[in-house]
């Protein structure tokens, strides 16, 4: 009869997500996560798999955690408008830049990853129709709040608020000073979001 975990599933994948994120895929060791977890090889290996499995499940769970916050922030807010700018400003949203220079763990993800391992393309794929098709909903509730042209298509629309976020996810990591990655968000928020 196999023993009960005596440990944490979610707190474990939350402290090895950290680590991936951190330090990312290729730098972060065995060792780096059963120090971060508390567990042994064994125990991490039997519950999780594999690095790569371990990896995959910290990254999907992720992705689902993101993507519920922003189905409730952009559900929850109001006017639809100001939902859409909060979208868009969120990489510029710690003052210190030290959440811009961290990036997104899709994201960082996706750059190290997506084009020498298919289920990460396929994660990345997946997260990113999804937040397309939240943040259109969005840009439907907008036009509807009269607040955005009613002729402009949702999908392209939120496809390139997307891309516009996810280019100052990439200029944060650069480390691009937090204040001039603030002037670049409120531009692109003046250019792609009427009355902004």
């Amino acid at each position: 009869m196999a023993r009960p975990r005596k440990f944490d599933e979610e707190q474990v994948l939350r402290a090895v997500r950290d680590q991936f994120w951190d330090a990312g895929y290729a730098a972060t060791s065995l060792e780096d996560l059963m120090r971060v977890s508390g567990l042994g090889k064994g125990s991490l290996y039997g519950a999780f798999g594999d690095k790569r499995q371990l990896f995959l499940r910290a990254l999907r769970s992720y992705n689902e955690t993101s993507c519920g916050y922003l189905r409730d922030m952009l559900s929850s807010t109001p006017r639809a408008l100001d939902a859409l700018r909060a979208f868009l400003a969120a990489p510029v949203n710690d003052p210190g830049g030290a959440a811009a220079r961290r990036g997104c763990l899709m994201a960082n993800s996706t750059y190290e990853l997506a084009t020498t391992d298919p289920d990460v393309l396929a994660e990345a794929r997946r997260t990113y129709e999804t937040t397309t098709s939240l943040v259109a909903e969005c840009v439907a509730r907008a036009q509807d709040e009269g607040d955005m042209p009613g002729d402009a298509d949702p999908i392209e629309t939120a496809r390139a608020l997307l891309v516009a976020q996810q280019g100052l996810v990439f200029m944060g990591r650069t480390g691009l000073d937090i204040d001039k990655l603030t002037v670049t968000a409120h531009t692109l928020t003046a250019q792609l979001l009427p009355g902004a």
